[in-house]
């Protein structure tokens, strides 16, 4: 289990840009790292060289809310996009909309993904911008962003909440039920195949392998 997430607040950053893609949010070169962490130096590869990034300025080091634009996270569905703004510190991207699948795969990671109105991203643009101590609160279990004196309600996915504010994922959930499903296998006939320990077995687990 990891631990819950209830709510968040911190320091907020702008990125002033629309329709950031996950090949923009992480380089396809810099995807080929089996393990879900090492990427922070690899978040807006591409942008990083850019001196006057807004993620390369010392003000903005240990900002952990991303206000985005229109259209955050779309493109391929690498997962890894998710993992960069992760290990880089962000635990909340607030933007008018997100692409589906970036979506989903922020919300399975511990990341909030936050869709407000416009008018709202656009207010919190020029705050964060303004002010690099400029701080905003998201309370997941309130489903409430609160910010400069004020609040404003946003929805999420149920069962993606519940995980969160419960410190779990898919797997948990299954192994919530393992006394359950060790029953079924007891009980299972024994000519059925099963894989054990990652190992493929059955009663003619041998005459295939020595077929091959």
């Amino acid at each position: 289990m990891r631990e819950p997430l209830k709510a968040h607040t911190g320091r907020a950053v702008a990125l002033r840009r629309d329709d950031v893609d996950t090949d923009q949010i992480i380089p396809a070169e810099f995807c080929k790292r089996l393990t879900k962490s090492g990427y922070a130096d690899t978040l807006f590869g591409h942008w990083r060289k850019e001196d006057d990034f807004v993620l390369n300025q010392p003000e903005h080091q240990g900002a952990s809310v991303l206000v985005a634009g229109h259209n955050f996270g779309t493109g391929s569905s690498r997962e890894h996009a998710v993992w960069a703004l992760r290990d880089w510190g962000f635990r909340a991207v607030i933007a008018t909309s997100f692409g589906d699948i970036f979506l989903r795969n922020a919300l399975k990671n511990g990341l909030l993904a936050v869709a407000l109105p416009v008018p709202v991203v656009a207010e919190l643009t020029e705050l964060a911008a303004a002010d690099p101590a400029f701080e905003i609160t998201v309370d997941l279990q309130e489903l409430t962003v609160t910010a400069a004196g004020k609040t404003w309600e946003f929805e999420a996915d149920h069962r993606a909440r519940w995980l969160l504010l419960n410190g779990l994922d898919d797997i948990d959930v299954t192994l919530r039920k393992s006394d359950a499903i060790a029953a079924y296998e007891a009980g299972r006939p024994a000519w059925m195949t099963s894989i054990t320990r990652g190992t493929y077995s059955s009663p003619d687990a041998a005459k295939l392998r020595r077929a091959s």
